[in-house]
């Protein structure tokens, strides 16, 4: 029988000489199977917990264990775990075959090539094994990198920010790609990212992590629809965040009553998503205070009755005129009620 106990990560705690605690007490557990994507800015803790999984870093406390067995003291070679990282540390000596071929000493000849030629059909590069790397494009050097890190079949993969060095359009493409691929290839991942639509694109489960610690980890839908604080509505990017008052299936929120799941009657702060306010000629009206046109869209500055600023997001020419006030209501599907009580 085939274990699905995966990673399991108990209390870790990683600290570098004279510095802040990098991970802190961080239980987390990645079932054989599961793309988790670690999500969190820069200095959160995330490159730290992917390299003390991976054993490149010492662990000051806590375990990690593989299908219950305990593997904090294993060398990197003998956890069995794959790496690749935002560079693709390619071989420039080597072409994409012998890049590919890397890890694969112990098979015979044969089965290289036919291990080589899988990986080449799986991440899209059929024919391109006896390219130079250093003639291809970062897109497609990171495609042999990727195809190098599963060619011995690691049993868990571990991506550190493997798109970042690249453009915004070709990440895009290319994230969703890599989901693809190692979707397809059944490998159990963590993908460490600083780029929140990277993370809902490659992932199954997402850990937010903040001061080394993670602050909620769920699934894309339920992170985004049930943010577990306000700090993680902010880091996805909701906000402002406003008083509110729930009675039955209604939200009472200075722009109006808007209907959401069940919440308990009483004072709830409400958190309002990119596109949460949407023209509603019934709707509150709010001062402009500026705009901006962006990808098509004209962006509204508005001024909320409380005194915070949000933006509006209307199609329209950037030559129309723009009044001094709009009148605005809330999106349901795009605001989250957040734990704390109204202040």
């Amino acid at each position: 029988m085939v274990s699905t106990r995966g990673l399991e990560i108990r209390d870790l705690v990683v600290t570098y000489p004279g510095g802040p605690t990098a991970v802190d007490g961080v239980t987390l557990d990645v079932p054989t199977g599961e793309v988790l994507a670690l999500l969190g800015p820069s200095g959160c803790g995330k490159s730290s917990l992917l390299r003390a999984v991976a054993g490149l870093e010492p662990v000051a406390a806590g375990a990690l264990r593989w299908d219950g067995a305990d593997v904090s003291d294993l060398p990197v070679h003998r956890r069995g775990f794959g790496l690749m990282f935002q560079d693709g540390q390619l071989f420039p000596h080597r072409d994409v075959t012998g890049n590919i071929a890397y890890g694969l000493a112990s098979l015979t000849r044969a089965d290289r090539e036919r291990r080589v030629a899988e990986l080449l059909e799986l991440v899209g590069l059929t024919g391109y094994g006896t390219r130079a790397v250093t003639t291809l494009s970062g897109g497609e050097q990171q495609r042999v990198a990727l195809a190098r890190s599963l060619a011995p079949r690691p049993r868990l993969l571990l991506l550190d920010e493997p798109l970042s060095s690249l453009d915004r359009s070709l990440r895009e493409h290319l994230a969703g790609e890599l989901r693809d691929i190692v979707h397809a290839a059944g490998t159990t991942a963590i993908y460490v990212t600083h780029d929140h639509d990277e993370a809902f694109t490659v992932a199954s489960r997402i850990a937010v992590m903040s001061g080394g610690r993670i602050l909620q980890a769920d699934t894309p839908e339920r992170l985004w629809h049930a943010p577990a604080s306000e700090q993680v509505a902010r880091f996805l990017g909701y906000g402002p965040v406003v008083d509110a008052v729930a009675a039955g299936p209604g939200v009472r929120t200075p722009l109006g009553v808007v209907e959401l799941p069940v919440v308990a009657d009483g004072a709830v702060r409400l958190a309002l998503g990119p596109r949460a306010l949407v023209p509603d000629a019934d709707g509150t009206r709010l001062p402009v205070c500026g705009w901006r046109v962006r990808r098509g869209e004209r962006e509204l500055d508005v001024t909320l009755p409380d005194g915070q600023s949000a933006v509006l997001r209307v199609p329209g020419s950037p030559d129309a005129a723009v009044a001094d006030t709009v009148t605005v209501g809330l999106a349901p599907d795009q605001v989250a009620v957040v734990p704390g009580e109204a202040r």
